[in-house]
């Protein structure tokens, strides 16, 4: 039991280290040939690493986020539940990545357990999101533990639970 709580510190506690100079393993027109999501609710602008249990990716926060503009006025950061959905859509590539045909099938959120908030996330932060399959996908259900960084210290942390679904015929 005590081994098992220093390995989940040691992950926790170490940041994905990666070379800006480097092309990034997925761009922004490769996730969004991947996920559905648009702007301004696409929270991942590139993914960093990517096998078949983990993925890195990454977000620049900018003050011209829509978000920022209410939340809060003279004082902006991040919400939380953006961090969190930042997360899932990092996770979404990983699971994505599992089937020949990404384009039809989608993601869904059904739980986040131990959300836990460390630090503020700030307009000028560069967010480094990390997701690892916890378990085989089975019957399209997948479990992750996912981390959020900025500035080298773990700023949010989750273990989600999503659904992989084939998208409705129109």
């Amino acid at each position: 039991k005590k081994l098992q709580k220093i390995i989940k510190q040691e992950k926790r506690n170490s940041v994905p280290k990666f070379d800006l100079n480097q092309p990034p393993l997925m761009d922004i027109h490769k996730i969004m040939s991947i996920l559905p999501h648009r702007p301004p609710f696409l929270l991942i602008d590139r993914i960093l690493e990517l096998s078949d249990r983990h993925v890195v990716g990454m977000k620049n926060v900018t003050m011209n986020e829509a978000f920022f503009v209410g939340h809060f006025p003279g004082a902006p950061v991040m919400p939380g539940v953006l961090q969190v959905e930042a997360m899932a859509q990092c996770g979404g590539v990983l699971v994505l990545s599992t089937v020949p045909d990404p384009e039809n099938y989608l993601t869904y959120f059904m739980k986040m357990d131990n959300v836990k908030f460390k630090q503020k996330v700030l307009p000028g932060d560069t967010l480094i999101f990390s997701a690892e399959l916890i378990s085989p996908i089975r019957r399209g259900i997948c479990h992750m533990q996912a981390y959020g960084y900025a500035n080298d210290k773990l700023v949010v942390e989750a273990v989600l639970m999503a659904q992989i679904a084939r998208k409705p015929i129109e």
